[in-house]
């Protein structure tokens, strides 16, 4: 009768927007002025977050015949270890990654502060005369456009570094279909960090750390990766006075996804 066994196929994206694929290649030639300038561009998002303890890895790794790792039987949580929450910053220009291993809760401030500590590790190394930083980033999670406390906590990023910080995202009704992956963070970062802790029950923090430390390739991807400790408070309120204080400047095109926040002379 014509019917095979066959798996879903994610393909569905949700609604339109006819200025998608302009918005693509916006985000590009945001991207090529801000290197050709030789300033910091970085791609942002928050990886699966997963448990932490002595469950089963996706993926298969070289064993003693007949001796693989034994694993719990059930993924109930351990509420002593907890699930670890993976924040990347990946720097496309240098082709380098700092994660931040949160263990409380993936907050527009975790997000902040974690492209805080790859500055501070990293990016101010890279790029001693830097005066802006382009970050291209999705349109969901804790670095969200719909975030107000993330814009504040940008608002707070750019004096701290001393830098105007750019966002350019991609559209909020979503991504043109089988591009879903398009954010680079996701291709050129995580997609190795998965490859090369395959099979590796992820028992402690320092396991994780120790792994996404030693994600590397060919092509000369580096990582950096620490434990933020910090305890994130949920569900903090912006009010509008808070977001305007903020002083957003949106683009011409599209300033919902595209906008900058200038740093502030103290004094």
């Amino acid at each position: 009768m014509g019917y095979s066994l066959q798996a879903n196929r994610k393909t569905r994206e949700g609604k339109d927007n006819p200025d998608r694929n302009e918005q693509f290649l916006y985000i590009n030639e945001e991207v090529k002025k801000f290197l050709n300038a030789d300033q910091p561009v970085i791609s942002v998002d928050t990886k699966k977050k997963e448990n932490v303890g002595n469950y089963s890895n996706k993926g298969r790794e070289y064993c003693p015949r007949g001796k693989p790792l034994e694993t719990n039987t059930h993924d109930f949580p351990n509420k002593e270890l907890g699930k670890a929450i993976p924040y990347g910053v990946y720097d496309i220009g240098k082709n380098e990654g700092w994660v931040s291993i949160g263990i409380n809760h993936d907050t527009a401030q975790f997000a902040a502060n974690s492209i805080r500590c790859w500055w501070t590790e990293m990016g101010q190394y890279r790029f001693p005369k830097a005066t802006r930083l382009l970050i291209t980033a999705d349109s969901g999670g804790s670095n969200g456009s719909r975030t107000k406390l993330w814009k504040v906590s940008l608002r707070e990023l750019s004096n701290d570094l001393k830098l105007n910080i750019t966002v350019c995202r991609a559209c909020l009704l979503g991504w043109p279909p089988g591009t879903s992956k398009w954010n680079k963070i996701e291709h050129r970062l995580f997609s190795f960090i998965s490859q090369n802790w395959r099979g590796h029950p992820l028992y402690g923090l320092a396991t994780i750390v120790n792994l996404i430390s030693h994600t590397m390739t060919h092509e000369g991807l580096t990582v950096r990766c620490a434990v933020d400790d910090t305890k994130y408070e949920k569900g903090i309120k912006i009010s509008d006075a808070q977001l305007e204080a903020v002083g957003v400047k949106k683009h011409a095109f599209h300033g919902e996804w595209n906008y900058t926040v200038r740093k502030r002379k103290i004094g």
